[in-house]
């Protein structure tokens, strides 16, 4: 008697155990009963069903991660080698829904296949190149759009789609890091001649100041303005204590003979 006693407990003991579960946050649960999903869904606490007859499925309603390693084909065709970041989640009041229609691997019954669809449709209209130039945000913004029209309404929000690593093929990235040198290299030649064009500009202002500045110094030699510096010389050589020997014509006095004492 004693030994079924123990019996009968620890079968209500297991049986408390496993008709509970545990419902945490960023999680919905969904109970199924006799292999029927229920509309209604569980949130976060502690949540109790008959385990003979029912069971409470959960997902996550977080924002998940799914990564992948995939070939991307572009518009001359390409196969570009990425890794991909699909950024995720599930819309809580859609959880019935995914599980009945889906079911829990959703992410490759339904995410991947659409995903695929979408970047060989969008990647197939842009270079290869354009997947290491600002093109990239484009392409990524199309594939998201491409898959949000196609899972609309099944309660799967896509975020965002990153494309990361992308590695072109050898002979491309050659082409393109010699493109890119050449740039730089005829971006280096404009700065030079630019540089010596600035020079010139500057040589050539500068003879032209001189000649202005020649030609105005001609213009103010006058006849007036040359007899008065004839006269300006002539009375400073009478201040010289010197002997000296001056033939003029009238105008310039010219020095013959410098006598020191």
């Amino acid at each position: 008697m004693k030994n079924v006693i123990n019996f009968a407990i620890l079968m209500i003991v297991s049986l408390a155990f496993t008709s509970c579960v545990t419902v945490r946050q960023g999680e919905v649960g969904v109970k199924r009963s006799l292999g029927k999903y229920s509309d209604n869904t569980y949130t976060e606490g502690l949540r109790f069903f008959n385990p003979l007859t029912s069971k409470i499925e959960k997902i996550s309603t977080r924002t998940e991660n799914l990564e992948l390693a995939l070939m991307i084909p572009s518009k001359e065709g390409l196969n570009i080698r990425s890794e991909v970041s699909i950024l995720y989640n599930i819309e809580s009041t859609k959880a019935p829904y995914i599980l009945r229609s889906i079911g829990k691997n959703f992410e490759e019954n339904v995410i991947l296949p659409v995903f695929r669809s979408a970047v060989a449709d969008v990647s197939a209209r842009f270079f290869a190149k354009d997947m290491h130039t600002g093109e990239r945000s484009t392409i990524e913004k199309e594939i998201k759009e491409h898959m949000d029209n196609t899972l609309s309404g099944k309660g799967i929000n896509i975020e965002a789609v990153l494309l990361k690593s992308i590695v072109l093929p050898s002979s491309l990235s050659a082409a393109i890091e010699a493109k890119l040198e050449a740039e730089q290299q005829a971006q280096r030649m404009e700065f030079v001649l630019d540089q010596s064009r600035r020079q010139a500009d500057q040589k050539r202002i500068e003879a032209a100041g001189i000649r202005d500045a020649q030609m105005i110094i001609a213009e103010g030699l006058t006849p007036a303005v040359l007899k008065y510096k004839s006269i300006e010389a002539f009375l400073e050589l009478a201040k010289s204590p010197n002997t000296k020997v001056i033939v003029s014509d009238g105008d310039l006095p010219i020095m013959m003979n410098d006598d020191h004492q």
